[in-house]
């Protein structure tokens, strides 16, 4: 090591364009069993950042926040190895899906290439997959790589975000996510090699960032994507998946007894995006949760189940739907100390409300201790009686709870209208500084603006949160009128920085300034207030 410390002044432009030398860097790169100790001896000692200047520039990069444990050429080099492993077949059980397409790959060489690529313009000052991908049109040709492979790896460069970002933002029950996504792709290889990218980028983030949920996430947009490749429509696979679920639901109803009028009075409740979202044993754990509901006439159901494997507590609650109902449970799920890491809102041809919650503790494990279960349930109950008012119980716990860690972070809020990402749904998204209770704050926002959210996807990157809404006006329509969606817009912002002047010291003036400017609103507008 200290030998090739002192001869790094070898490695100049001739020594870099050498054939033989970029030959013998893709045979390191790429070698059948654990290039990532080679890799990593070779930047330990130098010799990976000068033989590849542009990553030289990221060595021992700190990425300030607390999503990314490691720097980034640390982090590249163990998204390396991860991958190795996966190619090896030692991670099958966590890896199922990666470890077995991986080895329908055309080029391997490109995969790996672009693994060492994809953060290789981190800290420049622009996007980084954007440069990340001119890095890669650049570089290819001089590892030995020939137009098409070249195309690729900057393809994936450039879009290695796109997989997750779909997977964890969009609703992959909407048809046109799956074939916006299908567009975006075009063909099995690239899903092929964006899949096996995605998984190793994620995993090799932190310990604890890859989770359960997460790959049931990436899995299920990998199949429906391979399915419309293979020549089936997004709808059309829609229909048969929800023919398929009720089919498969009946049979499981039947084998507990039920007889077949009880059956069908139950599938006709939900549409089709209700049997879609959830799995076959969550249907049948409703429709009981259901029947036993109505059977005794119960005005409020809760259920909680402990889901070991994904590291989710999933909480059920069915009670007739109104305004402003998500929000109130989004409140008592804050003030009972849990986090939502997703969210499946179902509203029934009756009128009644079947959400279903995932959530988790403060330290990302499942929300199972018996005295949260029993606050979270009395949190609840006295959220939706108006026995409390959760804003009012979120400000009592800011002034007195110990500080937390994300505010030394600075997230500036932002807030994203979409109105090409579905056909028949208004998409927003809300970016923030995590702290308690701004899933309740924002949703609160949503519904004094008279909007009916009908799909929440919630994410966590350490300090910030990326929060996923879909939703319709108050007649079921997009909406598309330019100073409807300024408006919107702009009670958003104000909703992310009051919830920041609550429980970041000191306040901005522009913080209090908007503050101030939404409180008098607040003032002015009874309704406003009461739907708090």
């Amino acid at each position: 090591m200290t030998a090739v410390t002192r001869s790094l002044s070898k490695v100049n432009a001739a020594f870099r364009n050498d054939p033989d030398a970029n030959q013998m860097f893709m045979e390191i790169l790429c070698a059948k069993e654990s290039p990532d100790l080679t890799l990593r001896d070779m930047n330990e000692c130098g010799l990976l950042g000068k033989f590849v200047p542009d990553f030289g520039r990221v060595v021992a990069q700190m990425q300030y926040d607390m999503y990314h444990v490691y720097t980034t050429d640390e982090h590249t080099i163990r998204a390396i190895g991860i991958l190795n492993k996966i190619e090896r077949g030692l991670l099958t059980e966590e890896h199922p899906v990666a470890c077995k397409v991986i080895h329908q790959i055309q080029s391997r060489n490109v995969l790996y290439v672009a693994t060492l690529l994809h953060d290789i313009a981190k800290g420049r000052g622009g996007d980084h997959s954007e440069l990340g991908a001119k890095v890669a049109r650049k570089l290819c040709p001089r590892l030995g790589m020939n137009e098409a492979e070249t195309d690729t790896v900057a393809w994936l460069v450039l879009h290695h975000l796109a997989m997750s970002m779909t997977a964890t933002k969009r609703d992959l029950e909407d048809p046109k996510t799956i074939t916006d996504f299908v567009a975006l792709v075009q063909s099995p290889e690239r899903l092929r090699l964006l899949l096996c990218l995605t998984v190793v980028d994620i995993k090799a983030v932190g310990p604890n960032v890859w989770n359960n949920w997460k790959a049931t996430l990436l899995r299920d947009l990998f199949y429906r994507a391979e399915e419309v490749m293979a020549g089936a429509s997004a709808s059309e696979g829609r229909i048969l998946r929800a023919a398929a679920a009720k089919t498969r639901l009946a049979d499981r109803l039947l084998e507990d007894g039920w007889d077949q009028a009880d059956i069908d009075a139950h599938l006709k409740r939900g549409g089709k995006g209700y049997f879609l979202a959830l799995d076959l044993d969550t249907l049948a754990h409703h429709a009981r949760l259901v029947r036993g509901a109505e059977r005794h006439r119960d005005e409020l159901t809760l259920d909680t189940r402990v889901d070991e494997e994904k590291s989710v507590t999933e909480l059920t609650v069915y009670c007739l739907d109104h305004p402003g109902l998500f929000a109130r449970l989004s409140g008592a799920i804050a003030l009972a100390g849990a986090t939502v890491v997703d969210a499946k809102i179902s509203t029934l041809k009756d009128g009644m409300a079947l959400d279903t919650f995932l959530i988790q503790d403060a330290e990302g494990g499942t929300f199972s201790r018996p005295d949260r279960l029993a606050r979270l349930s009395a949190m609840v109950k006295q959220s939706l009686a108006g026995e409390i008012r959760p804003l009012d119980e979120l400000m009592k716990r800011a002034k007195v709870s110990l500080p937390s860690r994300t505010r030394v972070f600075t997230v500036p809020p932002r807030v994203l209208i979409d109105n090409r990402a579905s056909a028949t749904h208004t998409v927003i998204e809300v970016n923030g500084r995590d702290r308690p209770g701004l899933l309740y704050r924002i949703t609160s926002a949503l519904v004094e603006q008279r909007l009916q959210i009908a799909i929440a996807k919630i994410s966590t990157y350490g300090e910030q949160v990326v929060d996923v809404f879909y939703v319709k006006d108050t007649f079921g329509l997009k909406v598309e009128h330019a100073g409807r969606l300024d408006q919107i817009r702009q009670a958003l912002r104000y909703a992310l920085l009051e919830a920041e002047a609550q429980t970041a010291p000191p306040p901005t003036k522009h913080a209090r300034k908007a503050l101030a400017k939404k409180t008098a609103k607040r003032a002015a507008n009874p309704k406003a207030q009461a739907a708090e």
